[in-house]
């Protein structure tokens, strides 16, 4: 189940209907899934082949389809990230630049941990979701935000996506960001 941190205060949201909650007040959709769904072979592995992928999909199907009904996603992939994933410092990098996108960012979690940093509009400021199995966030456009690896830097996850290319980033330079 996904936890909050607010940066400015450590306050910590624990349990789903917390959770949701403030991320409803932030105009973050949150879903869970059943991580139990995924078959026992794929729950923690973080190396994946394209047939693996596929089965992760085929798994999710149902969630996915009702999900991109009801968002307007069009296509859909599955990442996976870790030690083993070549240029993973790059690639984090990468990620961990505060950006928006002109689209919502969307990742349900199927295995691992990851993190998506999000800025409020509110006072709150920076906020961090701690995302776990089942976990489904989508953060909206052209919110300040990025997404990387917890502690464990392992991570596999479902994105949609509404236009055929992706997400394109648009990093912001932005001094109310500070690294945690």
């Amino acid at each position: 189940m996904a936890q909050i941190r607010i940066r400015n205060t450590n306050e910590r949201i624990e349990g789903e209907e917390q959770v949701k909650a403030f991320l409803d007040s932030q105009n973050v959709v949150y879903e869970h899934w059943d991580a139990n769904k995924l078959p026992e072979t794929l729950r923690e592995k973080f190396i994946l082949s394209d047939d693996e992928k596929a089965q992760i999909i085929s798994t999710y199907e149902e969630e996915i389809r009702d999900l991109a009904a009801r968002r307007g996603y069009e296509i859909w992939d599955v990442i996976a990230l870790s030690d083993s994933t070549p240029n993973i410092e790059e690639l984090l990098k990468k990620f961990e630049q505060v950006h928006t996108h002109t689209e919502d960012e969307i990742r349900a979690i199927v295995s691992g941990r990851g993190i998506f940093i999000i800025k409020s509009e509110s006072e709150v400021g920076y906020f961090d979701v701690e995302l776990e199995p089942g976990d489904v966030i989508s953060v909206p456009e052209n919110t300040n935000h990025f997404f990387t690896l917890m502690e464990n830097r392992e991570i596999v996850a479902v994105r949609l996506f509404i236009e055929k290319d992706g997400w394109v980033a648009y990093n912001i330079d932005d001094p109310e960001f500070i690294k945690a």
